[in-house]
């Protein structure tokens, strides 16, 4: 469905929308903003709505308080978990892997501004999420390996080991352990590093900056990234021609050489 992303209202986390950006807050920060069963179906609910909302041109991720989320709450979620029959437990992990594909689904370029904590499924909204800014505080684990789960949750032995190598991955899925602010800037999982007081501007601006570029060629280049992991380089170069050509026939391709000729800066439009 098509939302209204100046009236949207979220029920289960904070929600913000302006100059082309929403700014999505997991805002329990007394728990370090766990995920319930039903933050979970709001949040894959409002990416897979953001398909079809052409007013949303990026997207930040934050967490309120100092931290990014804890993961799974463990009374709401980890709980009931042990007390459920298999079916059950196959609905909640297809759900919680579905918040993962409607992120990658989404054609908004998501920044992530994770500070304090970010394990488990926060971790994975962290990976799912296109770029990533953090605080030198920030401390990522996807600590499944330590509950008793494996840690090939919601997609993270896919995606985790092209951000930072199958290697580096691998450590952090079997030990479940914390990689530093530093250590994940160094392995490529953090863009970049900014000061706390600093953070949610500089995601803010940086999504602000994508916003204004051609919407609709950023969505084509995040589609691309996502398929072409599993294509030969000889598929994936015909998926790029074709792809440039549909950019080619937008208005904003024309809009930028015009610009370019009048030695302006362009304005784009997403069409």
């Amino acid at each position: 469905m098509t939302m209204d992303p100046t009236s949207f209202v979220a029920r289960h986390f904070g929600w913000h929308f302006a100059e082309g950006v929403a700014t999505i807050t997991l805002d329990r920060p007394e728990r370090k903003n766990p995920l319930t069963f039903e933050s979970y179906a709001e949040l894959r609910d409002t990416f897979r709505d953001l398909v079809y909302t052409s007013q949303v041109k990026a997207v930040v991720l934050t967490g309120a308080g100092g931290n990014f989320s804890s993961g799974g709450d463990v009374h709401e979620i980890i709980g009931p978990l042990t007390e459920m029959a298999m079916p059950e437990l196959l609905a909640f992990t297809r759900m919680t892997g579905d918040l993962v594909k409607a992120m990658r689904a989404c054609p908004q370029p998501i920044v992530a501004a994770i500070d304090g904590i970010c394990v488990g499924a926060g971790a994975i909204m962290a990976m799912a999420s296109d770029l990533r800014l953090a605080t030198p505080a920030a401390r990522t684990a996807f600590l499944f390996t330590r509950v008793g789960l494996a840690g090939c949750d919601m997609g993270a032995c896919a995606i985790l080991p092209r951000i930072i190598g199958q290697g580096r991955a691998a450590d952090l899925l079997y030990t479940g352990r914390m990689m530093s602010a530093e250590e994940g800037e160094r392995w490529g999982f953090h863009n970049r590093l900014v000061p706390a007081d600093a953070l949610l501007n500089e995601a803010q601006a940086l999504a602000r900056s994508i916003a204004t570029g051609p919407s609709f060629a950023h969505g084509i280049t995040k589609t691309q990234l996502n398929t072409e992991w599993a294509v030969s380089i000889e598929t994936a170069i015909e998926m790029e021609a074709q792809a440039q050509a549909i950019c080619m026939a937008t208005r904003d391709f024309r809009r930028a050489f015009e610009a370019f000729a009048d030695k302006r800066t362009p304005e784009f439009e997403g069409n």
